[in-house]
């Protein structure tokens, strides 16, 4: 048996949910494959790995692993992710949510679970669009951008998800795409094993709902212009300001080793029982 037939084995409900739901070219079975090949690298029981994941293709990723999972609403995969964390703070916590799920539908959540600095890890799967439920514009889609409900062009700005979290306060923070296959792996892995509060934005390509509507004539196309556009943060910030158009850099932007919420919780529950022991 393979490695690849091996992993597949011991990290898939192979027998139960296959085949999978995802579109030709769609990226988020290369970010499930880096999830599987990242646990599997660190030696984690599956037993001890919770993934929660809200609504939307990503979504569909937590029926597919074999370890402790949980589909939520839409929206609201980090207020479960924290319940989990903080009722068993061993769990390693991983939350998949599209950026719809996490910037729109579930963004307050989003920046108050980073600026607590909860101990959990968010893959955020980013293509620009609402992809599911039809192809609506979602804040992150590109000023500009043609979508179901831009038929003229995106009209407002997007979020920078980088940016933003780093602004709420989290322990980590970095980007990867799904073209750069062996940078992912390492920041899904590093993120896990920080501890607090900790984001890897995936740029992910949707030719189904984003791509045909905006001059990409195949889903090849959009991994080409992954790996075009898509440099290292550290050649990105050697760039001058008009090199910089278009350029999208990736990699690590923070990382910190703040306890997590969790920590300094068990910290104060530990403390008040021992002066309540001695009351």
């Amino acid at each position: 048996m393979s490695d690849v037939t091996q992993l597949i084995h011991d990290y898939l409900r192979h027998n139960k949910k296959f085949p999978h739901v995802f579109c030709a070219g769609c990226g988020h079975g290369i970010v499930l494959g880096s999830l599987i090949r990242s646990v599997h690298a660190l030696g984690l029981s599956k037993d001890d790995v919770a993934l929660v994941a809200g609504i939307g293709c990503s979504g569909r990723i937590a029926a597919y692993v074999d370890f402790n999972t949980v589909h939520t609403t839409h929206g609201r995969a980090l207020t479960f992710a924290t319940g989990i964390k903080m009722a068993n703070p061993q769990l390693k916590v991983i939350t998949v949510m599209g950026d719809g799920d996490a910037f729109s539908i579930g963004g307050n959540h989003l920046i108050h679970a980073a600026r607590k600095n909860i101990g959990v890890t968010v893959l955020v799967l980013n293509n620009f669009i609402y992809g599911m439920t039809g192809g609506q514009c979602s804040s992150t889609t590109p000023l500009g951008a043609v979508s179901q409900t831009s038929p003229y062009g995106q009209l407002e700005k997007s979020f920078d998800i980088v940016k933003l979290t780093s602004a709420a306060g989290a322990n980590g923070v970095s980007r990867g795409t799904v073209f750069h296959v062996n940078t992912l792996d390492r920041l899904i892995r590093e993120a896990i094993m920080r501890p607090g509060f900790n984001l890897v934005e995936i740029l992910t390509p949707c030719h189904t709902q984003y791509g045909r509507k905006n001059k990409f004539k195949s889903a090849v196309d959009m991994y080409k212009w992954l790996r075009s556009n898509a440099i290292p943060v550290e050649k990105y910030e050697k760039l001058k300001p008009e090199e910089r158009e278009e350029r999208i850099p990736i990699g690590t932007f923070v990382q910190n080793d703040a306890p997590g919420l969790e920590e300094l919780y068990a910290q104060v529950r530990t403390a008040q029982c021992a002066k309540e022991r001695k009351q």
